[in-house]
């Protein structure tokens, strides 16, 4: 069991941070394809990354359900921490999350299973939290559509291999869908629904 001391690391200056976080997440949503800048916590209980720690802490609540992927499931303590920092209920159920966290992305499971908003409401759906291992932008994908000034290029790995494929037929669902956030040390970038994704 995560102790109290585990329990309360998070951010160092939790209303400054939290909102330095959630200027990066919007400025990274507004600008699909670029890198900007993300203050991960304190201290966050393995394998949660200070990055995935960080988001969650900035954007969840008591009204935002998280599922956790399997990773970050076997350890009690990544739970525990979230329902402490963020008061927001941990789901068993991808479709019932608002937010999902993914400390391995290469398993992520199928797109289909998550909530995908519906017609009248397509805000009702998930935005998947992907702790990468490499983040750069200036090659690989080519992106296009709102927010971005012609294309933008962006490479992020690990991800499914199917990734490419998830991406166009998520696109297709458009204005439902989800959206992606790719974190990685330091450093966030966005892939919202509106977003045209091809191979570079």
């Amino acid at each position: 069991m995560s102790t109290t001391s585990t329990l309360t690391q998070g951010f160092t200056d939790p209303v400054r941070d939290a909102q330095a976080v959630f200027r990066a997440v919007m400025e990274a949503t507004a600008r699909p394809g670029t890198i900007q800048a993300l203050r991960g916590v304190a201290e966050a209980p393995a394998p949660l990354t200070p990055e995935l720690a960080a988001v969650a802490l900035a954007l969840a609540d008591h009204e935002a359900p998280v599922w956790l992927d399997p990773t970050l499931a076997e350890a009690p303590a990544v739970a525990a921490f979230l329902r402490f920092h963020t008061g927001a209920p941990i789901t068993a159920d991808p479709a019932a999350a608002s937010f999902a966290l993914l400390a391995a992305p290469a398993s992520c499971p199928p797109h289909t299973l998550f909530a995908q908003g519906t017609p009248d409401y397509p805000d009702r759906s998930a935005t998947l939290v992907l702790a990468v291992d490499r983040l750069e932008a200036g090659s690989g994908w080519r992106l296009e559509g709102p927010g971005i000034d012609g294309q933008a290029r962006l490479v992020a790995a690990p991800l499914p291999g199917d990734m490419l494929g998830r991406l166009a037929r998520n696109r297709a669902l458009f204005p439902r869908g989800l959206d992606h956030l790719l974190v990685a040390t330091g450093r966030v970038a966005a892939i919202p629904r509106s977003t045209v994704v091809t191979e570079g």
